[in-house]
């Protein structure tokens, strides 16, 4: 291994270094608590290192958060999708929900954390873009086929995601005992995902 490859090495290994120690600070201490200071503690370097990789915090919550979505976007394209819009929609709603389920923290720190990264969320080509991209793709392709009413199609795209995003942060915030009167039911998410889309296709005719 060359010199310039070694330090490249080592400058990703402090990177992942910081990312790690940044993201369990933000989920214990919470966002408005963590400073750039505290960071540079939790690894035991200097806030100068820190600040050779990132400019401010803003600029660490958008590089962990677009991780967090490259993730999500390589859970929901990690096999063929359906080419039937509805089926692909069913398949992304599972992925979607199952990646949330099993990563609660960094779910949480994608969907429920401010900060002004955000206002480079909707920006093309972002991972969280991407990740969009994928329920929007099924979308147009629903209306394309008859599936859906033509119309605004990142309306029936926020319906669909909204719906489940509930779903989700409910299943990752409450304890089952904190639900009302009963614990969670069995096939809840599937459930949601299919009473959304039943309000949403249109009546099939009779042939």
């Amino acid at each position: 291994m060359g010199i310039a490859e070694r330090k490249e090495r080592e400058k990703e290994d402090v990177r992942r270094k910081i990312l790690d120690a940044a993201h369990d600070l933000f989920e214990t201490r919470g966002y408005e608590n963590v400073t750039m200071r505290a960071v540079a503690d939790a690894i035991e370097y200097s806030p100068t290192t820190i600040y050779h990789h990132f400019a401010n915090k803003e600029d660490l919550v958008q590089a962990l958060c677009f991780a967090d979505f490259e993730q999500l976007s390589q859970a929901m394209g990690s096999r063929p999708l359906p080419e039937n819009p509805i089926e692909r929609i069913r398949t992304l709603g599972h992925a979607y929900a199952t990646f949330g389920l099993a990563n609660p923290n960094h779910y949480r720190f994608m969907f429920m954390t401010s900060g002004d990264w955000k206002k480079h969320a909707h920006e093309n080509d972002t991972p969280p873009a991407r990740s969009y991209a994928f329920l929007r793709d099924a979308v147009v392709d629903a209306m394309e086929q008859g599936y859906f009413e033509k119309g605004d199609v990142d309306l029936i795209a926020q319906i669909l995601w909204s719906g489940l995003h509930g779903v989700v942060s409910l299943l990752i915030t409450f304890k089952p005992e904190q639900f009302p009167c009963v614990p969670p039911r069995p096939g809840l998410i599937e459930a949601s995902v299919e009473t959304t889309l039943r309000g949403l296709l249109v009546p099939r005719k009779e042939k």
